[in-house]
């Protein structure tokens, strides 16, 4: 599945996705996958993940953010003999 981080609180280590069918659920750190757990704020951040059904509320687990490429820098370059900018 698919959907956007709403809020993950760091210090307590949980907090909720929104997936794009408009469900609310419930992410612990523990459903990150290893490589994946946040560091750092990841509010409005994509992720994919997996659905699991538990008593009362479903939840998000082996959940990861997209890999998406860098954007290339572009290199400014001196000119012999021009201006400088």
């Amino acid at each position: 599945m698919q959907g956007r981080i709403v809020w993950f609180n760091l210090d307590k280590g949980y907090g909720f996705i929104r997936t794009e069918q408009d469900e609310r659920l419930y992410v612990a750190r523990s459903g990150f996958a290893p490589e994946h757990a946040p560091t750092e704020r990841v509010a409005g951040r994509e992720v994919s993940f997996d659905r699991e059904a538990q008593e009362g509320d479903a939840r998000a687990v082996n959940v990861v953010f997209p890999v998406t490429a860098e954007p290339r820098r572009a290199r400014l370059r001196h000119q012999r003999g021009g201006s400088s900018l």
